[in-house]
């Protein structure tokens, strides 16, 4: 059952809440009070990318404190909490990611170093949004991998086609290489998004959800 990261148990503060995320730039719910949240591993991504263009535009400094995250808007505001040694740190999204298994955000190295899981290289953490960008429309869209060659992009996407699907192949270059990245939509609802990637992983179709 697709269990969107964002959700609210109250209904009654939905009109609120829409009320603060028009009223400016970014929304936030208090200072210091989380909005949402979730509870996964983290991991965090160093010299590779230091130095190179995030999916927010920002060059990567891997010895700053920021973030990457599927899903949650660019821009927005977490804070990130080990729950081995309880320290946490308040980060922005600007990057997305990461790809590996069911790990839920990418720290710096810097983040990563201030959390103590540099070493480890992984760490269970909860991941709360403090405040949310608003500086552009949330999109999101279906990733079904990024190939180094066309013809396997092609393959994949000819499999998804023959489900009646219309995926896309688009070029990417990332760490000086190209790859060929297959997508499909471009969905204003998270929650919509999220009930066709598990309609096609439970046709055997790996897929994550991306936000755009």
């Amino acid at each position: 059952m697709w269990k969107p990261f964002w959700r609210i148990s109250r209904p009654d503060l939905i009109p609120v809440l829409l009320f603060i995320l028009l009223a400016s730039g970014c929304a936030s719910w208090q200072p210091g009070r989380s909005i949402s949240q979730e509870t996964g591993i983290a991991s965090w991504y160093g010299k590779d990318f230091h130095g190179r263009p995030t999916a927010s535009g920002e060059i990567y400094n891997m010895y700053g404190y920021s973030a990457a995250h599927k899903t949650i808007p660019l821009g927005s505001t977490v804070r990130v909490t080990h729950l081995g040694n309880g320290r946490s740190i308040v980060v922005p999204v600007n990057d997305r990611g990461p790809f590996v298994g069911e790990r839920i955000i990418d720290l710096s190295y810097g983040a990563a170093r201030h959390l103590g899981m540099v070493k480890e290289g992984i760490a269970k953490v909860r991941v709360e949004v403090l405040q949310v960008s608003r500086t552009s429309t949330a999109r999101y869209t279906l990733q079904f991998g990024a190939f180094t060659e066309r013809r396997n992009a092609v393959t994949v996407a000819q499999r998804i086609q023959a489900l009646g699907y219309t995926p896309i192949i688009e070029e990417a270059t990332a760490q000086g290489r190209r790859f060929y990245r297959v997508r499909h939509g471009a969905f204003d609802s998270l929650d919509q998004a999220g009930k066709i990637a598990n309609s096609l992983n439970s046709r055997g179709v790996v897929c994550v959800v991306i936000g755009l």
